[in-house]
């Protein structure tokens, strides 16, 4: 949810008007009585043509667009590189797009970060994916019926979802390993409990703490080298991406098949290409190798699977923003009392 019932006053002592679709905050538990007690307007349906500023989570339509009045704003997860029919749109209804994600990764837009905050809430989920579908423990016991040993989890990916799901496995227990071609985030992941996979490739450091892309032969012996840990690992959970590139391709269906039958994959980039071959956004699949199966889920929309509080880190980042830009004495947009 764009906006929950807590923000809403902050919009209001701005000089703007707050209008909520009726039911839109239901699952991020929060209630049409609890925006309206907030001093927001619930409809039936908002009308797009009605409003000044429109407040989204995912990209919006080309039809939602051809809505919406000349000179109207829009803040929210645009995917502008993919969406191109829908930047078009903009274009001709003359229509301005803040995407969230091209928010700049500097210090005075920490606040703003959406991709960071979603990110966090992707990372944890998709360890509790994991652990729900191994057939083990993930922590060790020790019990008088014999030891059971802790469950390896190697995570391939050290951004911020990457670091989330070190930090959760490491807290259920498992044993846990990463690596990342940034060895910067060596560091990063020591401190969250993990130990880094070191492989004898050149760094490829990015801009503003992303990786770059990698070249189709370093990719290929990345492959070769990251095959042993990926064959001891009880779980593998993927995060890699490149920001408007499809997600590199890290893991092939057979360094999959060389895993442990029982063992589960989680690739969380799997709505942009995926880093696991044959992952596909939203399924869970079984997948054949010697003596059994492994487990293969490609995570879709993983923040809205706890919409709470991906709802509350997002809300706010879109607050951060849209508040700064009404506050700025120097802003080229000129706002009368408008709504939101």
């Amino acid at each position: 949810m764009a906006i929950l019932p807590d923000l809403v006053p902050l919009y209001l002592r701005a000089g703007l008007e707050v209008t909520v679709q009726s039911r839109a905050g239901v699952h991020a538990l929060a209630s049409d009585e609890a925006y309206q007690a907030a001093g927001a307007l619930v409809v039936d349906a908002v009308e797009a043509s009605s409003v000044d500023v429109l407040l989204h989570v995912r990209p919006l339509s080309p039809q939602a667009v051809g809505k919406l009045r000349p000179g109207a704003i829009t803040v929210g997860f645009c995917s502008p590189s993919a969406e191109l029919d829908t930047v078009r749109a903009l274009r001709d209804a003359r229509v301005t797009s803040f995407a969230m994600e091209l928010v700049p990764r500097i210090s005075r837009a920490q606040s703003m970060d959406a991709l960071t905050s979603q990110a966090l809430v992707a990372g944890y989920r998709c360890v509790l994916e994991a652990a729900m579908r191994l057939p083990r423990f993930f922590p060790l016991f020790m019990t008088a019926a014999g030891t059971v040993p802790p469950a390896r989890v190697l995570v391939l990916g050290a951004g911020v979802a990457g670091l989330q799901a070190i930090a959760t496995a490491k807290r259920l227990g498992a044993v846990v390993s990463a690596y990342d071609v940034r060895p910067a985030s060596a560091d990063e992941v020591r401190s969250m409990g993990g130990t880094f996979v070191t492989l004898d490739l050149e760094a490829i450091e990015g801009t503003g703490g992303y990786a770059r892309e990698q070249s189709e032969e370093r990719a290929k012996r990345q492959q070769e080298l990251l095959a042993p840990f990926i064959a001891g690992s009880d779980v593998l959970i993927t995060t890699a991406a490149v920001p408007g590139r499809p997600a590199p391709r890290l893991v092939t269906a057979a360094m999959a098949a060389a895993m442990k039958p029982g063992s589960v994959v989680v690739d969380l980039a799997a709505e942009t290409g995926g880093n696991v071959e044959g992952a596909r956004p939203g399924e869970d699949q079984e997948i054949a190798v010697p003596g059994g199966t492994i487990r293969l889920l490609g995570m879709k929309d993983a923040a809205s699977a706890m919409p709470a509080d991906a709802s509350r880190l997002y809300a706010k980042n879109l607050a951060n923003l849209l508040l700064l830009m009404r506050s700025c004495p120097t802003s080229t947009t000129r706002w009368s009392p408008g709504r939101a």
